[in-house]
């Protein structure tokens, strides 16, 4: 070994072009030996895990820019490294995918909520219930599986993006699904309806059908919000909030969902939901260790 050699700093993000973040991309995942910047595990029945995309290590600046149009608990901008190489899901956990973990652990979801099927992103679980989809995925695949945390999500999400979208500061119904009328139900009297048939207006799209961002990845703004595995912090100088013993833990969820309006889907936004949450616009996707 050559203890002279100096290890090569990660790269700002934010100063490559389009053409240096997919090269940066294909280095990481020859450095990793994967066959390519997209994989999946195996399963032990032998079917494919969730979708993956390797992300490179590099820096980038967290949180809206100062000229963003943003609320305080998404300030301060602040420089972060990501240090090591990391897989995320290229869409949103799918409802056929957690199935495959309910059938092996007999996990059933509630009766009286909705429950899709299909590509369709999955809804209706817990951050508890994604831990353990995590950990079922760990048990078969023999490689570690968690979620992201919040500077892992938007460091994802942005691919190298310094705006407020991945694509820049304005984002379309063809890179995204979310509310494009701002009043969704607002105009609506209360409804005496079931729940359940309130709830068949789930907005929420077959994952993977939208723009993907310079790193592959789809539906990162809009359609579900994500769990992470972070604590909520009033902003991004504040400490995580303490919960009281025996209270559920709030943490961030990020990308905006169906029923939000566009400024949801912005890199920088974030919105405090409890772990024990359970909503059909909230979802998650993993993260796999390399």
């Amino acid at each position: 070994m050559n203890s002279d050699r100096t290890p090569i700093a990660p790269p700002n993000t934010f100063a490559l072009s389009e053409a240096e973040l997919i090269a940066l991309q294909a280095q990481a995942a020859q450095a990793a030996g994967l066959p390519d910047v997209n994989f999946h595990d195996a399963l032990s029945d032998g079917s494919a895990a969730p979708g993956l995309a390797i992300i490179p290590a590099g820096t980038f600046e967290y949180g809206a820019a100062p000229e963003e149009a943003a609320p305080d608990e998404e300030r301060p901008r602040k420089a972060a490294l990501i240090e090591r190489s990391f897989a995320i899901g290229v869409t949103p956990v799918t409802t056929e995918e957690f199935e495959a973990y309910a059938r092996a652990s007999g996990w059933q979801p509630r009766e009286e909520l909705l429950w899709l099927s299909g590509r369709l992103p999955v809804i209706d679980v817990r951050q508890s219930d994604a831990l353990d989809y995590c950990a079922w995925l760990s048990s078969e695949t023999g490689q570690h599986y968690r979620l992201p945390t919040e500077l892992e999500w938007e460091y994802a999400c942005r691919a190298g993006a310094a705006t407020a979208y991945p694509h820049g500061d304005k984002i379309g119904p063809d890179e995204a699904v979310y509310n494009v009328r701002k009043d969704l139900d607002a105009a609506r009297p209360p409804s005496s309806q079931p729940v359940t048939s309130r709830m068949a207006r789930c907005g929420v799209m077959e994952a993977g059908k939208l723009r993907p961002n310079r790193w592959g990845l789809f539906d990162m703004p809009g359609n579900v919000w994500e769990f992470t595995a972070s604590p909520w912090t009033r902003d991004h100088m504040s400490l995580p909030d303490r919960p009281q013993a025996g209270s559920p833990q709030a943490v961030v969820t990020k990308g905006g969902s169906w029923f939000d309006g566009p400024e949801d889907c912005r890199a920088a936004a974030r919105r405090r939901r409890l772990e024990s949450e359970l909503d059909i616009n909230l979802g998650f996707r993993v993260v796999r260790e390399v």
